[in-house]
């Protein structure tokens, strides 16, 4: 109970210190701007080469240099990539690491001290107090501000894009609502989180979202100006190649020979990894590994007690895409992923995949095709009988093990940084200039209104 209070009570002063900040002229100017819904098609594509070159802020959290997501793959990859592109970048993040990286490709680190979230003590947040946000600003005087969301770092980047006159990308990488209703299950939790959302992501120029389904979400939200940021996949980092017989030992404990099923991502309630208990109460003599930590991890265990699991901790590097590829299929029981990079990773590495029909998942399996989409049930019914069917059809996990990893081909991390430089950036410092003018345009006809009521004070016939 009291780690909820102190989330709710995080979330409201970040909410409070942004509205105190922007004082009585900015919420005016800001009940003002275009109404317009200007979504990018996410399928116009993007020049083979750099068109633009940008002098760019990135504010990120959690930081992506000591924690190990497909959120924190996205960034690294971008940053490799926008250097390759020759693009100026200078990153803030929060790191509770006592010697935090400096830098990345070259491009400098700023770390902030900040805190540890309540409910999941494996990462930082910050509120920037320090105003490194601003030092920053002055230093590199950038085209633009780059903050990801749902985060404490939202609003100094709203705060002081608005007070230097900076077009703001925001990127929403994680479901807050869902989230919110997983780990603060009050009653009118689910709309608060929806409030907070409008109100900060009023403020983006763009908002890029992590698959068509989040787009849709935030859309029927009330957020205006979205598009879909491209997804990609290292196809060189998970491939089939990586398969290993002292992986797929170590991962079934002894019996390679047995039916080995993978779960790789966050141990968190909110991915309801728990529910695979079914699916092996209904698959016998197959075998869950499980790789990845989070702050459920203990409770999970205690779970799969009994239970032919394998918890292999946090993996990384050669022994994470040895693990995807030595498995026979992959389980995504989560209804929450806002893209599900772990999915495309197990893809590419020739795994078919069994996920949850909800979120991005749909947007990444192709059922019947690369794996299967189920309807999220709390009894796994249909998630264990398609489990049972590619358990038992050796030539169908094959096929569909190939046609995940040919599709996977078609997404580079490349094309997906060079529509975000030449397409989407772009679009965004458009919209900062047409909300501009659409400002100035109505704060002159206030004045003129005012103008018109004061002046009506002293009609001379009324005298």
């Amino acid at each position: 109970m009291i780690s909820r209070m102190i989330f709710l009570i995080c979330i409201l002063s970040c909410y409070f210190s942004l509205i105190y900040s922007f004082k009585i002229k900015s919420l005016i100017n800001n009940n003002i701007l275009c109404k317009k819904f200007t979504q990018l098609s996410s399928s116009s594509s993007s020049s083979s080469s750099v068109n633009e070159k940008y002098r760019i802020l990135l504010l990120v959290e959690p930081t992506p240099f000591n924690y190990v997501s497909g959120y924190a793959n996205r960034f690294k990859e971008m940053l490799k990539h926008f250097k390759s592109m020759d693009q100026e970048v200078e990153v803030l993040t929060p790191d509770k690491d006592p010697n935090p990286p400096k830098e990345f490709y070259g491009y400098p680190i700023t770390t902030v001290r900040g805190y540890e979230f309540p409910l999941y003590n494996q990462i930082t947040l910050s509120f920037d107090f320090q105003k490194e946000t601003p030092r920053l600003i002055k230093k590199l005087k950038p085209d633009l501000i780059h903050v990801a969301t749902p985060s404490a770092f939202v609003w100094p980047a709203v705060l002081w894009a608005w007070v230097f006159k900076i077009p703001l990308v925001m990127s929403y990488h994680t479901n807050f609502p869902e989230y919110a209703k997983a780990y603060v299950p009050f009653d009118g939790i689910e709309k608060f989180a929806n409030f907070l959302l409008r109100t900060f992501h009023r403020h983006a120029d763009l908002t890029l979202c992590t698959s068509p389904q989040l787009a849709e979400d935030m859309s029927a939200a009330g957020i205006e100006r979205i598009d879909v940021w491209q997804k990609g996949i290292n196809g060189e980092r998970f491939s089939p190649n990586f398969k290993s017989q002292a992986m797929r030992e170590r991962l079934t404990d002894g019996n390679p020979d047995a039916p080995l099923l993978l779960y790789v991502g966050r141990l968190g309630a909110e991915k309801k990894i728990t529910r695979l208990s079914k699916v092996l109460d209904e698959n016998p003599g197959a075998r869950l590994a499980i790789i990845g930590r989070g702050p459920s991890a203990e409770e999970i265990k205690e779970h799969f007690k009994g239970y032919p699991v394998h918890f292999a901790g946090e993996v990384t590097g050669d022994p994470l895409s040895e693990a995807f590829a030595s498995a026979d299929i992959f389980v995504m029981p989560s209804d929450s992923e806002t893209l599900g990079f772990v999915v495309l990773e197990a893809m590419a590495s020739g795994l078919p995949v069994v996920g949850v029909a909800a979120g991005g998942l749909v947007d990444i399996i192709e059922d019947q095709n690369t794996g299967y989409l189920v309807p999220n049930g709390e009894e796994m019914v249909d998630f264990s009988a398609k489990t049972k069917q590619l358990i038992e059809n050796k030539d169908l996990r094959k096929k569909l093990g190939e046609q995940a990893r040919k599709w996977t081909e078609d997404w580079t991390w490349e094309s997906a940084t060079l529509k975000l430089i030449n397409v989407q950036y772009k679009q965004a410092i458009i919209n900062f200039r047409e909300r501009k003018v659409i400002a100035k345009e109505e704060e002159k006809r206030q004045y003129e209104d005012a103008l018109i009521q004061r002046g009506n004070l002293y009609r001379p016939d009324l005298a």
